[in-house]
């Protein structure tokens, strides 16, 4: 079975995840495009992720193997960054994060995950608005059209100014995340 989903939350996504697994659907390969590939199964597995920058190959095969040695199958990610995912068959130890420490520098690569994001999001937003600014979203020659031809322009142009605000919408959703993420870690 293949799912396609979009996540902007990390901790969403683990969640929904594991209702995936608890209505007997294990992830066997996530795409980067947000495709979910899941085979049927009749055992109880959970799943975590966790988020790791850029990690050398042997650094990211060390990562690896700890994990490895404590019963969890590695499903996908990247050694240049990225979440990785983590799944193994449920039993007394089902959290990757065994300390408050380990917990807490997490919520730290999440948080400078999202800022970073949020940023390069922000500086996009800055880009296209210092070059056509907020009268530019929409033709000119919009604001001089009258009645029902007025609308259907109206109606027909919005996308396309959906799709230059896109990096702001961005930003903003990267910045909330950034600010769950420190919430998350002030409370750890």
């Amino acid at each position: 079975m293949k799912k396609c989903n979009m996540f902007f939350n990390i901790e969403k996504e683990e969640k929904w995840l594991n209702e995936q697994l608890q209505a007997g659907y294990r992830c066997t390969n996530i795409s980067w495009l947000g495709v979910y590939t899941f085979n049927k199964t009749d055992k109880n597995y959970v799943m975590r992720l966790d988020y790791q920058g850029y990690l050398p190959k042997k650094k990211h095969q060390e990562y690896k193997t700890i994990y490895e040695d404590f019963g969890w199958d590695y499903v996908e990610g990247y050694s240049f960054g990225g979440i990785q995912y983590w799944q193994k068959e449920s039993g007394e130890q089902n959290d990757i994060f065994s300390d408050r420490e380990s917990k807490g520098n997490y919520y730290k690569r999440l948080m400078g995950y999202s800022l970073s994001l949020a940023l390069m999001s922000l500086f996009f937003t800055t880009m296209i608005l210092t070059d056509m600014g907020f009268s530019g979203l929409y033709h000119e020659g919009l604001w001089s059209m009258d009645g029902s031809l007025f609308w259907k322009a109206f109606v027909f142009e919005t996308p396309f100014v959906l799709l230059k605000l896109a990096p702001a919408i961005l930003a903003i959703l990267f910045g909330c995340s950034f600010y769950k993420s420190y919430r998350n870690y002030s409370m750890v």
